[in-house]
């Protein structure tokens, strides 16, 4: 059993980093099970259709969101030194977002043209950064605005992602996290 669950958890690692760098229509069942160098027939045990597979995709990556937003929570000191956690995924995850854009946004937005049922179960990967964004600047005073500012700094990450994306600038990125770190500390100088 725990062979099984090995090889599912497996399955569901290797369409999770497929659906993000070809995107989930142009991942087949074939791909994945490629990928895992697993027969057809014993991928069909566990996942009879592309949409379980495309829904384990995000129950993982909500368990690994909340995972890091905790992690960022314990080790990442004050409100602000949370926030710069945030700020500075961009830098930390540079090479795969030139390559691929944001994992979020890019299955959010494939998912919305596609009109696919799982689009809003996808986008509560970014209702977690707001929420968690929102506390934060809550906790830096700033509760009257705290959503709109959450809202600000996760619009322009995911600008800067796409535009990363689109034209692979490594100095692009570092400027613009150099300015959200800026826009940041006079966010908190206005809560004073």
């Amino acid at each position: 059993m725990a062979d099984g669950t090995s090889r599912r958890n497996k399955i569901i690692e290797a369409a999770d980093q497929l659906f993000y760098e070809r995107g989930f229509e142009h991942t087949s069942f074939a791909d994945i099970a490629s990928a895992v160098k697993i027969s057809r027939g014993n991928f069909y045990y566990h996942f009879k259709a592309k949409d379980e597979i495309l829904d384990s995709v995000i129950v993982r990556r909500l368990a690994a969101t909340r995972e890091m937003l905790e992690r960022w929570e314990r080790e990442g000191g004050d409100p602000a030194s949370r926030i710069r956690c945030f700020i500075n995924i961009l830098i930390a995850n540079r090479t795969k977002i030139m390559a691929h854009g944001c994992p979020v946004g890019t299955l959010t937005a494939e998912l919305a043209k596609l009109d696919h049922a799982a689009q809003a179960r996808a986008g509560e990967l970014f209702t977690l950064f707001r929420d968690w964004l929102a506390r934060q600047f809550c906790a830096l005073g700033r509760k009257r605005d705290a959503d709109r500012l959450a809202m600000h700094l996760l619009a322009r990450s995911q600008g800067v992602a796409s535009l990363a994306n689109a034209f692979h600038d490594d100095g692009f990125i570092r400027r613009e996290v150099e300015q959200m770190n800026d826009w940041l500390d006079a966010s908190i100088r206005d809560a004073a």
